[in-house]
């Protein structure tokens, strides 16, 4: 290193030090990127700039690694620990000059070959300052603005303005060992490895920031000039008799009236002020297989993220993960409902685009929305949309509104110029602000419009919500999707623009089915959570904290040892732990007696804790129909558990969203019986499973797991019971009678769930029924009851404790 370089980092090292507050991607480099700590290091940047330098040198030292401003000695030569594509763009001329990196690089190869024991690692780093996208037209903002290799004086005003939004994004390490064993010169590998880390450095800039915005005129100008809009115009002048320049201008409204105005300004100014929340109302914020994401952006990929919908937190929490991991934050699809002044206006700004909740047969719009998507796609920006369409009010999945599955397989179908995936996100919650108004909404009071009030008294209300949980799912390549499903996809480009293919719904179906298995294939378990499955499972809502303590130690051995899947997370915590951080959110009340703790919901609350449970209520779904199929034998053969599987698994699947294939259910319950008789909440007794001795600490924890599913089983029963007393009947009449006899089982019976009687999950039912051919169909279309019926529903009432099955045995059902 020269001594003018040593210079300027002795400098420059405390203005960097003050100025720059460096956020490292990933923070887990060893896990993620496969980067070994013991083996040397050389890191490979983009420009060769000082406080870039020493932005890396302040992270490495965080994160463990070896300094850039060191040496590196092998073999008696020294190689500096950072080496530079280019230099930095002079003041007063335009072009960048190249740095003699090929040479060192060249050298490095060389040296390799000559020793078979060495093994040096490149690590290639990212440095940003802000996160701002390019514009179609300079202005005093690009001033600060991080282009690829500023000026030292432009550097001077970005460590100044942006110091505190560095991010220090590190890929994986490419082995010099073997780039050195590759055929090919020495020199020849050294330029191969620089072509690829100027490709690979360009994909990060844009995956950081995104593609350069639109300016509105050039937006219009793109969505009017379209041949799709342009056919919608002709029409609506045609239908509603209005001149061109009417139609037209209405176009250009719908335009005002959707699109976003993104502004990076606000996304910083958003990203201080939402670490301040998060701080106050948070523990803290778990992310999952992130990596996922950052590997789709490094290879080019458009991104679609489709989460899962709990609270209008979302919106934020999500875009704020994003931002975090290193990536560019995405456009979002938001009702139309939230486009009131100043929410509206903040978020457009944010990159939300407002759709409305229907359509409406409006055919301008209606080509002026799917213009506009496809305008996004193709120009690489990220997109965010819930394909529920709204927020679940149950704590569960709602089956998905296609809509926007549909126009992303459209466009695709139209031509977008660069791979596209679907990423799946669970969000989850130990506290969600709106689940008291969820609950009112199910009870049938109208759903409050936002407003300015509502948000006020949101802020002011906001208050310890635990922890926050985000994880991505394995993405879906639209692509692979495509050739799979429809392998003639490809065909239709030439087809008329305004026809809808054949196999565009079922394979959209098909595509919303595989999102929301997705979504809940990725569930994370928190301790409100499983605490609230423990106690809505106990009969009075209350337990002492030495049985609730045994019971999340059980589910949580469970949990790790027979995992619902590998993308699933539990948390890294004891049981007690876990206990003592969900007592702390002040939802449950702890009376003491002589014998120690007795813990049981605030008054009139129980009912608030089935929304925790229902978030992973699929989680326990096969272990709970396993062990309640065990207790209400009193033994069963473990052929005859597997039967019962069999049989209830499809309709399990269509209402939980779950993953598993029929055979891999099967699979996935020989696993569980054999890790829960390992754990002790079964046992072997000869040919037999038997439920653990009434005297042994698991039997309580066997016989909370064998309740958690029974409020699914008493629906499955009333729905059964209705068809086999009306032997035929309309499918509106067995979804209304359904509901007014699980409302009165409710009432009857003090059941606390207000999805029980719920009529989106009634008719899932009745569906999956259909589905899996349990019905018959009379030539009228009304549903008959049928042998297989009968069969199902000898199974379901078993499982339903007595006093239910005695009920429904004996309800009369009133002529419609």
């Amino acid at each position: 290193m020269s001594w003018m370089r040593k210079t300027l980092l002795s400098v420059f090292h405390y203005p960097v030090k003050w100025l720059v507050r460096a956020h490292s991607i990933p923070v887990n480099v060893e896990t993620e990127l496969g980067i070994d700590k013991s083996k040397p290091i050389i890191y490979l940047l983009p420009t060769n700039s000082v406080t870039d330098q020493l932005a890396l040198r302040m992270s490495a030292k965080a994160l463990g690694l070896p300094s850039p401003t060191d040496t590196v000695t092998m073999e008696g030569r020294e190689f500096p620990a950072s080496l530079f594509l280019r230099k930095t763009q002079p003041i007063f001329r335009s072009k960048t000059r190249e740095t003699d990196i090929e040479d060192t690089f060249t050298d490095l190869f060389h040296v390799h070959r000559d020793h078979d024991e060495l093994d040096l690692q490149v690590v290639p780093v990212f440095v940003s300052w802000g996160r701002a996208p390019g514009k179609g037209k300079p202005g005093l903002g690009d001033l600060i603005a991080d282009r690829a290799a500023p000026s030292w004086l432009r550097k001077l005003f970005i460590v100044l303005f942006l110091g505190r939004d560095n991010f220090i994004s590190y890929s994986k390490a490419v082995s010099a060992r073997a780039m050195s064993n590759q055929h090919g010169s020495d020199k020849l590998i050294a330029q191969k490895l620089l072509r690829v880390a100027s490709t690979h450095f360009h994909r990060k800039r844009q995956g950081m920031t995104g593609p350069t915005l639109l300016e509105r005129q050039e937006l219009n100008n793109a969505l009017l000039g379209s041949d799709a809009v342009r056919r919608a115009i002709a029409e609506e002048i045609r239908t509603k008799k209005i001149t061109h320049e009417e139609a037209k201008n209405r176009a250009r409204e719908y335009v005002t009236e959707i699109a976003a105005d993104y502004r990076e300004g606000l996304i910083r100014f958003g990203d201080r002020l939402l670490t301040r929340i998060w701080n106050k109302i948070y523990n803290g914020i778990s992310v999952g297989h992130a990596e996922r994401i950052r590997e789709l952006a490094s290879n080019g990929h458009e991104i679609i993220y489709v989460p899962c919908h709990r609270s209008h937190m979302d919106y934020l929490l999500l875009t704020y993960v994003i931002y975090h991991e290193g990536m560019v934050t995405p456009h979002i699809a938001a009702g139309i409902n939230l486009n009131f002044w100043p929410v509206g206006k903040i978020f457009r700004r944010g990159g939300a685009f407002f759709l409305r909740r229907s359509f409406g047969g409006n055919k301008l719009y209606t080509a002026v929305f799917r213009e506009y998507l496809e305008l996004l796609f193709n120009k690489g920006y990220s997109v965010k949309y819930y394909p529920e369409g709204g927020r679940s009010r149950t704590g569960r999945l709602i089956p998905p509104k296609t809509g926007m599955l549909a126009m992303t397989l459209q466009a695709m179908v139209r031509g977008i110029n660069r791979p596209v995936s679907i990423v799946p996100v669970y969000i989850g919650y130990e506290n969600v602000m709106e689940v008291k108004s969820y609950l009112k909404e199910l009870k049938g009071t109208s759903k409050k419009k936002e407003s300015n009030w509502q948000v006020f008294s949101a802020i002011r209300k906001l208050k310890n919500y635990g922890h926050g949980y985000v994880n991505f799912g394995e993405p879906l390549q639209l692509n692979q999707f495509l050739e799979k499903h429809v392998p003639h996809w490809r065909d239709c480009r030439d087809a008329e623009p305004e026809k809808k293919p054949a196999w565009l719904t079922p394979a959209v179906n098909e595509l919303a089915g595989q999102v929301m298995e997705s979504i809940n294939r990725t569930a994370a378990i928190n301790g409100m959570a499983l605490t609230s499955l423990c106690m809505l499972s106990s009969k009075t809502y209350t337990m002492s904290e030495d049985e609730l303590h045994h019971s999340l130690d059980d589910f949580l051995k469970l949990m790790r040892q027979a995992p619902f899947s590998a993308d699933a997370t539990v948390p890294d915590l004891s049981a007690h732990d876990m206990l003592q951080q969900t007592l702390r959110l002040k939802r449950f009340e702890i009376e003491h007696d002589e014998y120690g703790k007795l813990i049981r919901p605030q008054a009139n609350s129980a009912v608030y804790l089935t929304y925790y449970r229902n978030n992973i209520l699929h989680l326990f779904a096969l272990p709970g129909l396993i062990i309640a199929s065990v207790f209400a034998n009193k033994g069963a053969e473990k052929s005859t558990i597997l039967q019962l599987v069999a049989a209830l698994y499809p309709l399990l699947q269509k209402e939980l969203f779950m993953y598993k294939t029929q055979d891999q259910a099967l699979a996935y319950t020989d696993e569980l019986i054999t890790q829960m008789t390992a754990i002790g909440l079964l046992q072997e007794q000869g040919s037999k499973v038997m439920p653990p001795d009434a005297q042994s600490k698991k039997f309580h924890s066997a016989w909370l797991l064998s309740r958690c599913m029974q409020e699914t089983f008493q629906r499955y029963a009333v729905v059964l019971t209705i068809l086999e007393k009306e032997r035929e009947i309309s499918r509106s009449d067995l979804e209304r009678t359904s509901r007014q006899v699980a409302e009165r089982l409710s009432t009857l019976y003090g059941l606390n769930s207000p999805e029980f009687y719920d009529k989106n999950v009634l008719s899932s039912f009745i569906s999956a029924l259909r589905e899996n051919h349990w019905l018959n169909s009379a030539p009228d279309g009304s549903l008959r009851y049928s042998e297989e019926c009968a069969a199902l529903r000898q199974d379901v009432m078993l499982l339903v404790w007595p006093e239910i099955a005695q009920h429904l045995e004996n309800v009369t059902l009133h002529a419609s």
